[in-house]
């Protein structure tokens, strides 16, 4: 395993078009979704929850994903909606981060949001860290109710993202960082 500094400064996103088999093993999904689950939660309210789809729940997903946008979109080639079907099947393992709000005197809804993020990070980092390519991605099936209900989501429910993971097929690129001097202040 990488030192957690240096694995911290070359962590890439790895497309999931650039990612195959093997996935993590039920041992190293166990340890992804539990460093996801450690994360900071004011009152420990657990404002998310996981979905995993792998093997054959990919392909039912994309089954969900596709009749929504086909519905929505009825003069769509089928060469479309065959891309919508595919949206999870790049990588063996893909992780839904589920973020809801439970209502709470002193924490508020943004804090419990960014619980769900650091949940979704936390997942990508223990994923690299195991030698495995990911990428935290949305898209407009993340975002529409009538996926989210085909996905088991509750009315209240939001998902923060689908975590694609995989064996990267080639070395991640890296893309342009922010230089600091543009980004940091002192007050």
């Amino acid at each position: 395993m990488p030192d957690a500094i240096e694995l911290l400064k070359i962590r890439r996103s790895v497309k999931p078009r650039e990612m195959s088999g093997p996935g993590p093993t039920a041992s190293e999904l166990d340890t992804i979704l539990t460093i996801g689950a450690r994360v900071p939660d004011h009152g420990k309210l657990t404002p998310w929850r996981f979905i995993v789809f792998e093997g054959d729940a990919r392909a039912r997903a994309g089954d969900i994903i596709a009749r929504v946008f086909a519905k929505k979109n009825p003069s769509a080639p089928a060469a479309d909606i065959e891309v919508e079907k595919r949206r999870l099947m790049d990588a063996p393992l893909v992780i839904a981060v589920v973020s809801f709000i439970r209502p709470h005197p002193k924490v508020p809804a943004w804090e419990q949001e960014l619980s769900a993020g650091a949940s979704a990070m936390n997942i990508v980092t223990a994923a690299t860290a195991l030698g495995y390519g990911a990428n935290w991605l949305t898209g407009w099936f993340a975002f529409d109710r009538d996926v989210l209900d085909g996905l088991g989501l509750k009315a209240d429910e939001r998902l923060a993202g689908f975590i694609h993971i995989g064996t990267p097929a080639k070395p991640a690129e890296d893309r342009p960082r922010p230089v600091l001097s543009e980004i940091v202040t002192r007050f």
